[in-house]
C-alpha cells in the first residue's frame, strides 16, 4: 500500500464553512466555523488500511473470512502440493512414505474395494476374546495403534517437575463428547441418543454383527459406555489440569487394579517410567470390576464398535457416510463433507503430522527466514527485559524473577529442536486404512517416548505446517512454526518496520505470557509457584479492568446493539497492547532515525493481520465465546493507547484513534 498523505493535506481537503448567500438577507455575519474533519487514519485505522481486503472479501453466508484464516488455507494448499510432489517424485525415505500414504488415500476406488480389510486383524483379535483375562490385553493392543478404548492414556507435564512428562490415566472410551449425554433425560438429549444408537448399529453392522443381533449389541455398547459415563467427571472438572494430577508409583497399579493389568498395559505402550498420574481411583476401580463382571460378548461388541468408529473416516464410503451423518452433521454441525483431498490431508496430519512438518519446513522455510525471525525474537526479548527493569508496577522481587525467566526462555523457530525417530515400516500404496494404522502406531510410539525424565521437550503441541506462534508455559519456550513465517505475518523482503509491526508484535504478544498473571505461576527454574506479590496481582488486575472497560465500549460488528465482551477478551487485549508497546520500542531501537512515512509501515502491518468478515451466525457465536476481540478492535483498540501512533499520523488527543493521555493504558512503556 502507498504511503498515506500527510495530515495537513487531508485536513485541507476536508475543511469547509457554511455560507448563506441571499440577496435580500440582512448584512452578512461572519460564518460559524465547523470543527475540522478527522482524518480517516485517525478515525478508523482498521477500515482505512484494509479497505481493499474488505472490498475483495464480502461478508460470507456462513462462517468467517479472515486474513489469518486465508493464510491457514494457503498452508493447506502448500501441504497438498508437497504431498503431490512426494507421490510423483519423492526425495528421500520420509517423502516416499508420505507420497505412498497420500496416493493410497486419493485412490477412492482402492479404498472402496478395501472395505473393512484394514481393520480385519483388529476385529479378529477382538473376536478371539474368550475370558475376562483376555480383555485387558485387547485394550492395550488398541491403544498401541492409536485407538483409545475404556480409558485414555497420554503424556503430559508433571506438575511438580515441569521438565518431564508422565503418563496420565484418565477417563475416556465413550463415543459421545460429554459424559452428561448418557444420563440427561431432556428431549434434545433423548433425540441425540436415538441418533447415536442408530449410528452405533450402522458401524456394528459394518464390522460383522448379524442383523438379528444389532439391537441387542448396540444396546450393550451404550450400556457399557453409560457405565463409564456415570463414573466420569464433568467436562469442567476434566479440563482443570490440577484435578487430573495425582502421581502414583507404577508399582502400585497392579495391587490396586489387578483385573486391568495396568503394568502389562504400560509395557505394551513402551513406557518404563516409575511414575504415572491416576487422578480418579473410583473410576478405575469401577473399570477394574467391569473387566470381570461384564461378559466377554459385551466387551467384544464395545471394542468392535470403537474400532469401527475410530477408523470410519479412513475406510470405505459406507463407513465414511455413516460417520459424517452423525459426527459431521450432528456433533460438528457441518453441512457439506470436505473434498477428498482435504479428508486425506487431515488424516495424514492426525497420524503422521510431524513427518509432514519436517518436509514442509525443508521446502518453505529458508535459513535466511529463520535467521531473521530469530534476530527479531531475540530483540523483542531484550526489549522486554529492559521494560521489566524500568517498570513501575512490578515489585523488586518479581522484576528479578521475570528477568531470569525471560533470559532462560528457549526460542524455537520453524521446527522443534529435537527431531523424531522416523523409522517406520513401509506404507506402500495398497491400503489407505492400513497405512493409517501403521502411521498412527508410529505416532503413538513417539508420543509414549515423551514420558520420562528429560523427554518433555521432544516435540511441540502444534505442527510446523500449521501457522502458529505460541508460548509453551511448561517448557518456558516460544514456538514459531514454519508456516507462520509468511505473509501477512512475516515477509523477509519487507521493510524492517513491517516485520516488527506484524511478526514482532505477535512474538511480543506471546513472549509477555511468560511473565503475565498466568506466567507468574511458573518460575525461572520451571517450578510451579506464584512469584508475584499481592501488590503485583492487584496492579495487573487494575490494568485488566481498564482494558476491559475500554473494549466493552466498542460495538460488536455484525450483531446489532451488542458490545464487545471486555471481560471475556481482557487477557488477549492486554497481550495485544503489551506486544505493540514492546515491538514498537524494539523497532525504534533498530531504526532510531526512521521518518514518519517509514514508521507508518509498522502500524499498517499490524492492521493487516486482523481484517475479518463474519457471517451473522458466526458473529453471534463469537460474541459470547471468543476470547479475542473482533479484528477491527484488535487493530484500533491497542493503537489508540499508543502516543507513537498519534505522532506518526498527527492524530489529536480525543480523536477515535488517539485516547487522551489520562485515558491511555500502559503495560510496559
Amino acid at each position: 500500500m502507498p504511503n498515506l498523505r500527510p495530515l495537513a493535506i487531508a485536513l485541507g481537503l476536508g475543511l469547509a464553512t457554511l455560507v448563506v448567500t441571499d440577496a435580500s438577507a440582512a448584512p452578512k455575519k461572519k460564518a460559524a466555523s465547523r470543527a475540522p474533519a478527522v482524518a480517516a487514519q485517525c478515525s478508523d485505522f482498521h477500515d482505512v488500511t484494509n479497505a481493499g481486503w474488505l472490498k475483495a472479501n464480502p461478508v460470507p453466508q456462513t462462517g468467517a473470512t479472515t486474513a489469518l484464516g486465508q493464510l491457514a488455507e494457503r498452508t493447506r494448499v502448500q501441504q497438498r502440493e508437497l504431498l503431490d510432489g512426494a507421490m510423483k517424485a519423492p526425495q528421500g525415505n520420509v517423502q516416499k512414505l508420505l507420497g505412498d500414504f497420500w496416493a493410497s488415500g486419493l485412490d477412492e476406488a482402492a479404498v472402496e474395494a478395501d472395505g473393512s480389510q484394514p481393520i480385519a486383524p483388529l476385529l479378529t483379535r477382538i473376536n478371539a476374546i474368550k475370558k475376562a483375562k483376555d480383555v485387558p490385553a485387547s485394550i492395550a493392543a488398541l491403544h498401541q495403534v492409536g485407538i483409545p478404548v475404556a480409558f485414555n492414556f497420554a503424556p503430559d507435564i508433571d506438575l511438580k517437575a515441569l521438565d518431564r512428562h508422565i503418563g496420565y490415566f484418565m477417563q475416556g472410551g465413550m463415543g459421545l463428547p460429554d459424559p452428561a449425554f448418557y444420563t440427561r433425560t431432556d428431549a434434545d438429549t433423548v433425540a441425540l441418543m436415538a441418533r447415536y444408537r442408530a449410528y452405533v448399529k450402522q458401524i456394528l453392522a459394518l464390522t460383522g454383527t448379524k442383523a438379528a443381533d444389532l439391537d441387542a449389541e448396540s444396546q450393550a455398547v451404550i450400556a457399557l459406555e453409560t457405565e463409564l459415563a456415570r463414573n466420569a467427571q464433568s467436562l469442567a472438572g476434566i479440563n482443570n489440569p490440577f484435578n487430573n494430577y495425582a502421581p502414583i508409583s507404577t508399582k502400585e497399579l497392579n495391587s490396586r487394579y489387578r483385573n486391568l493389568q495396568l503394568d502389562a498395559f504400560l509395557k505394551a505402550q513402551g513406557v518404563n517410567d516409575d511414575l504415572v498420574s491416576l487422578s480418579d481411583p473410583a473410576l478405575f476401580k469401577a473399570l477394574d470390576g467391569m473387566v470381570t463382571r461384564i461378559k466377554p460378548e459385551q466387551w467384544k461388541a464395545y471394542l468392535r464398535w470403537r474400532v469401527g468408529d475410530a477408523m470410519a473416516p479412513y475406510l470405505s464410503k459406507a463407513y465414511r457416510d455413516a460417520e459424517f451423518e452423525f459426527r459431521g452433521r450432528v456433533i460438528r454441525g457441518e453441512t457439506i463433507a470436505p473434498a477428498r483431498w482435504e479428508q486425506v490431508l487431515d488424516a495424514i496430519n492426525v497420524a503422521a503430522g510431524p513427518m509432514v512438518g519436517r518436509e514442509y519446513a525443508a521446502r518453505h522455510l529458508s535459513a535466511e527466514d529463520r535467521r531473521q525471525a530469530a534476530v527479531i525474537a531475540d530483540k523483542i526479548r531484550e526489549t522486554q527485559i529492559e521494560a521489566v527493569k524500568a517498570n513501575s508496577w512490578l515489585s523488586a522481587e518479581a522484576k528479578t524473577e521475570a528477568q531470569a525467566k525471560l533470559a532462560a526462555m528457549k526460542i524455537e523457530i520453524g521446527t522443534p529442536l529435537r527431531d523424531l525417530d522416523y523409522s517406520v515400516q513401509p506404507m506402500g500404496r495398497g491400503s489407505f486404512g492400513s497405512n493409517m494404522l501403521i502411521a498412527s502406531t508410529w505416532r503413538h510410539r513417539e508420543e509414549m517416548k515423551r514420558i520420562g525424565k528429560g523427554n518433555a521437550d521432544r516435540r511441540w503441541d502444534v505442527l510446523p505446517q500449521q501457522p502458529a506462534l505460541a508460548y509453551d508455559i511448561a517448557q518456558n519456550r516460544l514456538i514459531v512454526t514454519a508456516a507462520a513465517l509468511q505473509g501477512p505475518i512475516f515477509n523477509a523482503r519487507s521493510d524492517t518496520a513491517d516485520k516488527y509491526g506484524s511478526y514482532g508484535a505477535l512474538v511480543a504478544h506471546e513472549l509477555t505470557r511468560a511473565i503475565d498473571a498466568k506466567g507468574s505461576l511458573v518460575d525461572a527454574k520451571g517450578e510451579l509457584r506464584s512469584w508475584w506479590t499481592p501488590a503485583d496481582k492487584t496492579a495487573w488486575n487494575l490494568l485488566g479492568n481498564r482494558v476491559a472497560a475500554q473494549f466493552s465500549g466498542y460495538e460488536f460488528p455484525g450483531v446489532k446493539g451488542a458490545k464487545v465482551n471486555g471481560e471475556l477478551t481482557r487477557e488477549e487485549n492486554l497481550a495485544d497492547l503489551a506486544g505493540l508497546e514492546l515491538a514498537w520500542a524494539a523497532y525504534n531501537a533498530v531504526e532510531p532515525g526512521a521518518k514518519p512515512a517509514t514508521q507508518q509501515g509498522f502500524f499498517r502491518a499490524w492492521a493487516s493481520l486482523w481484517p475479518q468478515q463474519l457471517s451473522p451466525n458466526e458473529a453471534a457465536q463469537r460474541l459470547t465465546s471468543d476470547t479475542m476481540a473482533p479484528g477491527k478492535w484488535r487493530t484500533n483498540g491497542p493503537l489508540s493507547n499508543l502516543p507513537s501512533f498519534g505522532a506518526t499520523y498527527s492524530c489529536k488527543p480525543g480523536q477515535p484513534m488517539q485516547r487522551v493521555e489520562g485515558d491511555q493504558i500502559k503495560v510496559w512503556r
